[in-house]
């Protein structure tokens, strides 16, 4: 507060009179007061800006939101298509008590297309669709959004984050995928098991399942899924993550080349689905008892029947020869589409 501007401002209330006014300790200027005030306004405001996201920091963010949802969802669907068929009979032999082998295997493959058609090897992929395209998407979006929670956490915002933050940011992405889209999942279940007289289309495996089944049954295999995708979308993405961090370093390019990319999320497919597989058994098994004759059971349950009738090895990693011959090719097509989307999204952008 200027000099001048006290004296006026107590000129005027000297004409009212009579009282002699003191000036209260609010209005005393001090020395050097006014310079205080301005600096400490000023750093409130910075602290406020610095809290505040700015409109176009925000905008940023949704932007990056919308990029990474739509590489997910396309990355998901181009993925699963490509080894739908394996992906079918990996799961018949699953859920049946029948031994698996390539042999057999391809067997299947070849009667079904003999009996049923070519595309009848892609049935039950519409349901796949509708449940790997809304997975897909959060799970990559989710994914970018943890890892930059966590880095802001562990400081260390714009590089690779370390190791086990990396596992973290995996399997919080699948487990929040995995909670949002499970319905879907057992209705592809379904659908990939039945013939076509039992369901004509997603709707109606829905209608009969609450009406004869009841609605909990929608998220029966639900926990054995949790406890499978934890271990194997950490896995998967830290893998990735931990190639692509080693490639930069040692080559010296900040890109991999899409083989590259290819060949690092085979290798993160491949890791991934061994650690989870028995679970992925025993989540199929769940999912599917109400149609195959398998009663409904926990958990254990499930695993001392699978034990019990088919042995540890051979029934709990039936089908795993088939998974390492689509699962590389599957997650290597996905994490190389999402990247690639991402990477032509930003250039659009800009």
């Amino acid at each position: 507060m200027q000099q001048g501007e006290t004296g006026n401002s107590w000129s005027g209330l000297g004409h009212q009179g009579t009282a002699i006014m003191t000036k209260s300790p609010a209005a005393q200027s001090w020395p050097g007061m006014g310079n205080g005030v301005k600096e400490s306004t000023a750093r409130v405001r910075e602290d406020a800006e610095a809290i505040l996201p700015s409109p176009v920091s925000s905008k940023s963010d949704h932007r990056q939101v919308l990029s990474s949802l739509l590489s997910g969802a396309l990355a998901g669907a181009l993925a699963k298509t490509a080894v739908a068929p394996l992906d079918r009979t990996k799961i018949i032999f699953q859920v049946s008590s029948k031994r698996f082998s390539a042999k057999e295997a391809f067997r299947l493959l070849y009667f079904t297309y003999l009996n049923e058609g070519f595309f009848s090897l892609w049935r039950g992929n519409s349901a796949t669709m509708v449940r790997v395209v809304p997975y897909a998407a959060i799970q990559f979006s989710a994914h970018e959004e943890y890892k930059r929670v966590l880095g802001r956490y562990y400081g260390f915002r714009g590089e690779a984050l370390p190791p086990w933050p990396r596992l973290l940011a995996g399997a919080l992405a699948g487990t929040t995928a995995a909670s949002l889209t499970y319905p879907l999942d057992l209705v592809r279940a379904r659908m990939a098991v039945t013939p076509k007289e039992m369901y004509s289309n997603i709707f109606h495996v829905f209608i009969r399942i609450s009406r004869e089944e009841g609605l909990k049954t929608l998220y029966h295999g639900f926990t054995p899924t949790v406890l499978g995708v934890i271990p194997y979308a950490g896995l998967s993405f830290f893998t990735y993550e931990t190639l692509k961090s080693l490639h930069r370093e040692y080559s010296g390019r900040p890109q991999p080349y899409p083989f590259e990319r290819m060949i690092f999320g085979a290798c993160a497919g491949l890791i991934g689905q061994s650690a989870s597989y028995p679970l992925d058994v025993v989540r199929r098994r769940m999912q599917t008892a109400g149609v195959t004759g398998h009663p409904h059971a926990s958990i254990v349950g499930t695993l001392q029947a699978i034990v019990r009738e088919e042995g540890a090895v051979r029934g709990l990693y039936k089908g795993l020869s088939m998974n390492w011959l689509k699962g590389p090719i599957a997650v290597g097509i996905s994490f190389t589409t999402f990247d690639l989307m991402q990477i032509l999204l930003r250039h659009l952008q800009s």
